[in-house]
Protein backbone atom coordinates (compact mmCIF):
# COMPACT_ATOMS: atom_id res chain seq x y z
CA UNK A 1 0.00 0.00 0.00
CA UNK A 2 1.38 3.36 -1.08
CA UNK A 3 2.58 5.35 1.94
CA UNK A 4 1.72 8.69 0.67
CA UNK A 5 -1.47 7.78 0.41
CA UNK A 6 -1.64 6.73 4.13
CA UNK A 7 0.31 10.18 5.10
CA UNK A 8 -2.14 12.45 3.47
CA UNK A 9 -5.37 10.42 4.38
CA UNK A 10 -5.61 8.68 7.63
CA UNK A 11 -9.50 8.32 7.73
CA UNK A 12 -12.83 9.15 6.13
CA UNK A 13 -15.52 10.62 7.27
CA UNK A 14 -19.36 8.71 6.46
CA UNK A 15 -21.85 11.16 6.94
CA UNK A 16 -24.63 8.60 7.44
CA UNK A 17 -28.51 8.50 6.38
CA UNK A 18 -29.57 11.19 8.28
CA UNK A 19 -28.37 14.44 10.24
CA UNK A 20 -31.81 14.80 12.75
CA UNK A 21 -30.98 12.90 16.00
CA UNK A 22 -34.92 11.71 16.07
CA UNK A 23 -34.35 10.30 12.48
CA UNK A 24 -30.98 8.35 13.72
CA UNK A 25 -32.52 7.09 16.89
CA UNK A 26 -35.48 5.53 14.47
CA UNK A 27 -33.44 4.31 12.02
CA UNK A 28 -30.76 2.77 14.53
CA UNK A 29 -34.22 0.76 16.30
CA UNK A 30 -35.48 0.03 12.84
CA UNK A 31 -31.95 -1.58 11.39
CA UNK A 32 -30.90 -2.91 14.54
CA UNK A 33 -34.72 -4.95 14.24
CA UNK A 34 -33.53 -5.51 10.63
CA UNK A 35 -29.92 -7.12 11.30
CA UNK A 36 -30.78 -9.32 14.00
CA UNK A 37 -33.71 -10.72 11.96
CA UNK A 38 -31.24 -11.13 8.50
CA UNK A 39 -28.98 -13.25 10.85
CA UNK A 40 -31.15 -15.33 13.62
CA UNK A 41 -33.54 -16.01 10.25
CA UNK A 42 -30.18 -17.00 8.32
CA UNK A 43 -28.71 -19.42 11.58
CA UNK A 44 -32.21 -21.16 11.65
CA UNK A 45 -31.82 -22.09 8.20
CA UNK A 46 -28.33 -23.62 8.19
CA UNK A 47 -29.12 -25.15 11.67
CA UNK A 48 -31.98 -26.88 10.33
CA UNK A 49 -30.16 -27.93 6.83
CA UNK A 50 -27.27 -29.29 8.57
CA UNK A 51 -28.96 -31.22 11.46
CA UNK A 52 -32.17 -32.42 9.45
CA UNK A 53 -31.29 -35.45 7.39
CA UNK A 54 -33.87 -35.26 5.44
CA UNK A 55 -32.48 -31.73 3.75
CA UNK A 56 -29.16 -33.40 2.62
CA UNK A 57 -29.17 -32.78 -0.47
CA UNK A 58 -27.56 -30.06 -3.71
CA UNK A 59 -30.24 -27.79 -3.12
CA UNK A 60 -30.38 -27.47 0.18
CA UNK A 61 -26.29 -27.48 0.41
CA UNK A 62 -26.41 -24.46 -1.47
CA UNK A 63 -28.94 -23.04 0.18
CA UNK A 64 -27.07 -23.03 3.47
CA UNK A 65 -24.41 -21.13 1.26
CA UNK A 66 -26.48 -18.53 0.58
CA UNK A 67 -27.46 -17.90 3.90
CA UNK A 68 -23.94 -17.93 5.17
CA UNK A 69 -23.38 -15.38 2.47
CA UNK A 70 -26.05 -13.10 3.28
CA UNK A 71 -25.23 -13.18 7.04
CA UNK A 72 -21.51 -12.15 6.09
CA UNK A 73 -22.85 -9.58 3.48
CA UNK A 74 -24.56 -7.93 6.20
CA UNK A 75 -22.72 -7.59 8.32
CA UNK A 76 -20.05 -5.80 6.57
CA UNK A 77 -21.51 -2.34 6.97
CA UNK A 78 -24.78 -3.00 8.70
CA UNK A 79 -23.28 -3.15 12.84
CA UNK A 80 -20.93 0.21 11.95
CA UNK A 81 -23.36 1.81 10.55
CA UNK A 82 -26.18 1.23 13.39
CA UNK A 83 -23.16 2.23 16.24
CA UNK A 84 -22.76 5.58 14.00
CA UNK A 85 -26.49 6.43 14.53
CA UNK A 86 -25.00 6.64 18.35
CA UNK A 87 -22.23 9.29 17.31
CA UNK A 88 -21.80 12.86 16.01
CA UNK A 89 -18.38 11.96 13.94
CA UNK A 90 -18.49 9.01 11.86
CA UNK A 91 -14.81 8.57 11.05
CA UNK A 92 -13.40 4.86 9.41
CA UNK A 93 -9.93 4.64 8.74
CA UNK A 94 -8.40 4.54 5.35
CA UNK A 95 -7.76 0.59 6.57
CA UNK A 96 -11.09 0.03 7.48
CA UNK A 97 -12.56 1.06 4.16
CA UNK A 98 -10.19 -0.69 2.24
CA UNK A 99 -11.73 -3.86 4.13
CA UNK A 100 -15.02 -2.80 3.57
CA UNK A 101 -14.34 -2.36 0.24
CA UNK A 102 -12.74 -5.50 -0.15
CA UNK A 103 -15.21 -7.63 1.78
CA UNK A 104 -18.30 -5.73 -0.72
CA UNK A 105 -16.80 -6.82 -3.54
CA UNK A 106 -15.47 -10.52 -2.50
CA UNK A 107 -19.05 -11.84 -1.08
CA UNK A 108 -21.12 -9.82 -3.17
CA UNK A 109 -19.03 -11.50 -6.42
CA UNK A 110 -18.95 -14.65 -4.58
CA UNK A 111 -23.16 -14.79 -4.18
CA UNK A 112 -23.41 -13.41 -7.60
CA UNK A 113 -21.96 -16.50 -9.20
CA UNK A 114 -23.29 -18.74 -6.21
CA UNK A 115 -26.92 -17.69 -7.50
CA UNK A 116 -25.83 -18.78 -11.02
CA UNK A 117 -25.21 -22.09 -9.78
CA UNK A 118 -28.25 -22.51 -7.90
CA UNK A 119 -29.83 -22.15 -10.96
CA UNK A 120 -28.09 -24.59 -12.65
CA UNK A 121 -28.98 -27.28 -9.58
CA UNK A 122 -32.39 -26.05 -10.52
CA UNK A 123 -32.08 -26.47 -14.29
CA UNK A 124 -30.32 -30.41 -13.81
CA UNK A 125 -33.31 -31.08 -10.73
CA UNK A 126 -36.32 -30.03 -13.03
CA UNK A 127 -34.92 -31.34 -16.77
CA UNK A 128 -33.10 -34.46 -15.56
CA UNK A 129 -33.91 -35.44 -12.66
CA UNK A 130 -33.24 -38.95 -13.58
CA UNK A 131 -29.60 -37.97 -13.41
CA UNK A 132 -29.88 -35.53 -10.64
CA UNK A 133 -27.34 -37.43 -8.30
CA UNK A 134 -24.91 -38.23 -10.68
CA UNK A 135 -24.51 -34.87 -12.07
CA UNK A 136 -24.91 -32.94 -9.09
CA UNK A 137 -22.61 -35.17 -6.80
CA UNK A 138 -21.39 -33.79 -3.35
CA UNK A 139 -17.93 -33.16 -4.84
CA UNK A 140 -19.40 -31.34 -7.05
CA UNK A 141 -21.26 -29.17 -5.56
CA UNK A 142 -18.29 -28.37 -3.35
CA UNK A 143 -16.36 -27.49 -6.54
CA UNK A 144 -18.98 -25.01 -7.90
CA UNK A 145 -19.10 -23.48 -4.07
CA UNK A 146 -15.33 -22.94 -4.24
CA UNK A 147 -15.29 -22.04 -7.38
CA UNK A 148 -18.23 -19.25 -6.36
CA UNK A 149 -16.33 -17.62 -3.71
CA UNK A 150 -12.72 -17.72 -6.01
CA UNK A 151 -14.51 -15.75 -8.77
CA UNK A 152 -15.38 -13.33 -5.94
CA UNK A 153 -12.20 -13.25 -4.59
CA UNK A 154 -10.42 -12.27 -7.98
CA UNK A 155 -13.06 -9.85 -8.74
CA UNK A 156 -12.14 -7.92 -5.20
CA UNK A 157 -8.88 -8.00 -5.58
CA UNK A 158 -9.05 -6.83 -9.33
CA UNK A 159 -10.43 -3.83 -7.95
CA UNK A 160 -8.46 -3.76 -4.43
CA UNK A 161 -5.51 -3.47 -6.78
CA UNK A 162 -6.20 0.00 -8.50
CA UNK A 163 -7.97 1.86 -5.41
CA UNK A 164 -5.56 1.15 -2.49
CA UNK A 165 -3.03 3.02 -4.75
CA UNK A 166 -5.28 6.21 -6.29
CA UNK A 167 -3.79 9.29 -4.67
CA UNK A 168 -6.12 10.71 -1.98
CA UNK A 169 -4.95 14.03 -0.67
CA UNK A 170 -8.08 16.46 0.62
CA UNK A 171 -11.65 15.80 0.38
CA UNK A 172 -12.59 13.31 2.81
CA UNK A 173 -16.41 12.91 3.29
CA UNK A 174 -18.47 10.26 1.91
CA UNK A 175 -22.04 10.75 1.15
CA UNK A 176 -22.85 6.66 2.33
CA UNK A 177 -23.34 4.62 5.50
CA UNK A 178 -20.40 2.39 4.01
CA UNK A 179 -16.82 3.11 1.66
CA UNK A 180 -17.51 1.90 -1.89
CA UNK A 181 -15.71 2.18 -5.03
CA UNK A 182 -17.57 4.94 -6.47
CA UNK A 183 -18.02 7.11 -3.80
CA UNK A 184 -14.33 7.03 -3.22
CA UNK A 185 -12.95 7.28 -6.83
CA UNK A 186 -14.81 10.73 -6.35
CA UNK A 187 -12.18 11.28 -3.55
CA UNK A 188 -9.39 10.55 -5.48
CA UNK A 189 -7.11 14.16 -6.19
CA UNK A 190 -7.16 13.05 -10.23
CA UNK A 191 -9.24 12.98 -13.27
CA UNK A 192 -10.97 10.01 -12.63
CA UNK A 193 -13.90 10.27 -14.66
CA UNK A 194 -12.53 7.41 -17.40
CA UNK A 195 -10.88 5.18 -14.03
CA UNK A 196 -14.55 5.36 -12.67
CA UNK A 197 -16.05 3.92 -15.68
CA UNK A 198 -13.24 1.19 -15.93
CA UNK A 199 -13.80 0.55 -12.08
CA UNK A 200 -17.57 0.33 -12.73
CA UNK A 201 -17.21 -1.68 -15.86
CA UNK A 202 -15.36 -4.31 -14.05
CA UNK A 203 -18.11 -4.98 -11.38
CA UNK A 204 -20.70 -4.06 -14.16
CA UNK A 205 -18.83 -7.41 -16.45
CA UNK A 206 -19.49 -9.77 -13.40
CA UNK A 207 -22.95 -8.56 -12.35
CA UNK A 208 -24.55 -8.57 -15.83
CA UNK A 209 -22.76 -11.65 -17.51
CA UNK A 210 -24.12 -13.50 -14.28
CA UNK A 211 -27.73 -11.88 -14.71
CA UNK A 212 -27.97 -12.93 -18.05
CA UNK A 213 -27.31 -16.52 -17.56
CA UNK A 214 -29.93 -16.61 -15.05
CA UNK A 215 -32.61 -15.32 -17.35
CA UNK A 216 -31.38 -17.44 -20.06
CA UNK A 217 -31.64 -20.74 -17.50
CA UNK A 218 -34.80 -19.43 -15.68
CA UNK A 219 -36.93 -19.10 -19.12
CA UNK A 220 -34.87 -22.33 -20.99
CA UNK A 221 -36.12 -24.29 -17.68
CA UNK A 222 -39.54 -22.95 -18.13
CA UNK A 223 -40.24 -23.59 -21.85
CA UNK A 224 -38.60 -26.86 -21.55
CA UNK A 225 -41.03 -27.93 -18.68
CA UNK A 226 -43.44 -25.89 -20.56
CA UNK A 227 -43.11 -28.51 -23.70
CA UNK A 228 -43.84 -31.59 -21.50
CA UNK A 229 -46.95 -31.16 -19.60
CA UNK A 230 -48.78 -28.16 -18.19
CA UNK A 231 -48.68 -30.12 -14.90
CA UNK A 232 -44.87 -29.62 -14.13
CA UNK A 233 -44.93 -25.88 -16.07
CA UNK A 234 -47.05 -24.93 -12.98
CA UNK A 235 -44.82 -27.05 -10.87
CA UNK A 236 -41.83 -25.42 -11.66
CA UNK A 237 -43.35 -21.61 -12.43
CA UNK A 238 -44.05 -22.50 -8.60
CA UNK A 239 -40.34 -23.33 -8.43
CA UNK A 240 -38.68 -20.94 -9.68
CA UNK A 241 -40.76 -18.07 -9.09
CA UNK A 242 -39.35 -17.89 -6.00
CA UNK A 243 -35.54 -17.45 -7.16
CA UNK A 244 -36.14 -15.08 -9.82
CA UNK A 245 -37.48 -12.72 -7.03
CA UNK A 246 -34.22 -13.19 -5.50
CA UNK A 247 -32.02 -12.77 -8.66
CA UNK A 248 -34.19 -9.24 -9.15
CA UNK A 249 -34.01 -7.88 -5.84
CA UNK A 250 -30.42 -8.65 -5.75
CA UNK A 251 -29.18 -7.82 -9.03
CA UNK A 252 -31.33 -4.74 -9.21
CA UNK A 253 -29.41 -2.53 -6.83
CA UNK A 254 -26.33 -3.55 -8.33
CA UNK A 255 -27.11 -3.04 -11.83
CA UNK A 256 -27.76 0.96 -10.37
CA UNK A 257 -24.91 1.24 -8.67
CA UNK A 258 -22.36 0.09 -11.01
CA UNK A 259 -23.31 -0.08 -14.55
CA UNK A 260 -26.03 2.57 -14.92
CA UNK A 261 -24.89 5.15 -11.81
CA UNK A 262 -27.84 7.30 -11.59
CA UNK A 263 -25.68 9.82 -9.58
CA UNK A 264 -28.86 11.24 -7.22
CA UNK A 265 -27.86 10.49 -3.13
CA UNK A 266 -30.46 9.60 -1.92
CA UNK A 267 -31.59 7.02 -5.19
CA UNK A 268 -27.97 5.70 -4.40
CA UNK A 269 -28.35 5.31 -0.49
CA UNK A 270 -31.56 3.37 -0.87
CA UNK A 271 -30.10 1.32 -3.12
CA UNK A 272 -26.74 0.77 -0.81
CA UNK A 273 -29.35 -0.17 2.18
CA UNK A 274 -31.47 -2.51 -0.24
CA UNK A 275 -28.35 -4.22 -1.47
CA UNK A 276 -26.93 -4.53 1.73
CA UNK A 277 -30.19 -5.02 4.43
CA UNK A 278 -32.95 -5.77 2.39
CA UNK A 279 -31.94 -8.36 0.34
CA UNK A 280 -30.38 -10.80 3.19
CA UNK A 281 -33.27 -10.54 5.13
CA UNK A 282 -35.99 -11.42 2.14
CA UNK A 283 -33.81 -14.47 0.86
CA UNK A 284 -34.64 -16.66 4.22
CA UNK A 285 -38.70 -15.64 3.19
CA UNK A 286 -38.59 -16.29 0.07
CA UNK A 287 -36.45 -19.27 -0.68
CA UNK A 288 -38.81 -21.08 2.56
CA UNK A 289 -41.84 -19.64 2.22
CA UNK A 290 -43.28 -22.19 -0.31
CA UNK A 291 -40.73 -24.89 0.26
CA UNK A 292 -42.97 -27.47 2.16
CA UNK A 293 -39.85 -29.51 3.18
CA UNK A 294 -37.97 -26.89 5.27
CA UNK A 295 -41.35 -26.53 6.85
CA UNK A 296 -41.73 -29.58 7.90
CA UNK A 297 -37.80 -29.65 8.83
CA UNK A 298 -39.26 -26.68 11.45
CA UNK A 299 -41.71 -28.60 12.85
CA UNK A 300 -39.43 -32.17 13.44
CA UNK A 301 -36.98 -29.50 15.12
CA UNK A 302 -39.86 -28.03 17.18
CA UNK A 303 -40.90 -31.15 18.10
CA UNK A 304 -37.28 -32.81 19.21
CA UNK A 305 -36.65 -29.60 20.70
CA UNK A 306 -39.84 -29.41 22.94
CA UNK A 307 -39.43 -33.61 23.66
CA UNK A 308 -35.77 -32.60 24.85
CA UNK A 309 -36.93 -29.90 27.10
CA UNK A 310 -39.76 -32.30 28.54
CA UNK A 311 -36.46 -35.08 29.53
CA UNK A 312 -34.84 -32.19 31.38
Amino acid sequence: MDKENQSLVSEFVLLGLSHSWNMKILLLMIFLVLYLTIVLGNIVIMILIITDLHLHSPMYFLLANLSFVDIFLSSIPTPKMITDFLRESKNISFGGCMCQILFVHFIGGGEMVLLVVMAYDHYVAICKPLHYSTIMSSRKCIGLVVVSWTIGFVHAMSQMAVIVRLPFCGPREIDSFFCDIPLLIKLACMDSYTLGILMNSDSGVLAMTCFILLLISYTYILLIVHQSSKTGTSQALSTCTAHITVVVLFFGPCIFIYVWPLSITWVDKFLAVFYSVITPLLNPSIYTMRNKEIKSAMKRFRSSYIDFKRKF
